[in-house]
């Protein structure tokens, strides 16, 4: 399957691995999912991106601040680093967004946390729906396919961000 449009990819690392979506548009999901990654966690995610990023030829890389979430590993800001980095010497434009920018994209759905928003990428993009886990229980960890619900809401406030900024240069 060959994309026809510009590739945008997102990321989401957590301590296991990290949840990736590759969008053509807005609502055009090209691929998704989640990697696991055991041993040198850093070196075994970053070896399957450039994998993924010779696969896809994105545009563009989307991270989340990972000063915006308070609980990020050293590991996991290093792993960053290093993505954008990689990304950078291979010409792909690097987008971050804040959790802020992220709940604020999602607030008028009325989804304010992690897991409302995820279900909410859940009923905007179909091809997702049925990897949606359910809610997780206080003494459960994160099911990791909520990495990739992470992933596809920095895609949505990309383009909803984008949209609105290009709306706002046009309107001077």
């Amino acid at each position: 399957m060959i994309a026809k449009n510009p590739l945008i990819f997102a990321l989401h690392a957590t301590s296991r691995g990290f949840g990736y979506v590759a969008f053509e548009g807005p609502f055009a999901p090209y691929d998704w999912g989640t990697v696991v990654a055991r041993g040198d966690k850093n070196a075994i995610c970053l070896h399957k991106l450039e994998k993924m990023l010779e696969r896809f030829t994105p545009e563009t890389l989307l991270l989340e601040e990972a000063k915006s979430v308070a609980n990020r590993s050293d590991r996991i800001l290093r792993l960053y680093k290093a993505i954008v980095a990689l990304c950078t010497s291979r010409g792909i434009d690097i987008a971050i967004y804040s959790l802020g920018d992220v709940k604020t994209c999602f607030a008028s759905a009325g989804a304010r946390t992690r897991q409302e928003i995820a279900e909410t990428v859940a009923r905007t993009i179909d091809a997702l729906g049925y990897r949606m886990p359910k809610p997780r229980k206080a003494w459960q960890s994160e099911d990791r396919r909520m990495a990739m619900f992470c992933a596809a809401a920095l895609v949505l406030t990309h383009f909803q961000m984008g949209a609105s900024r290009l709306f706002d240069d046009l309107a001077r």
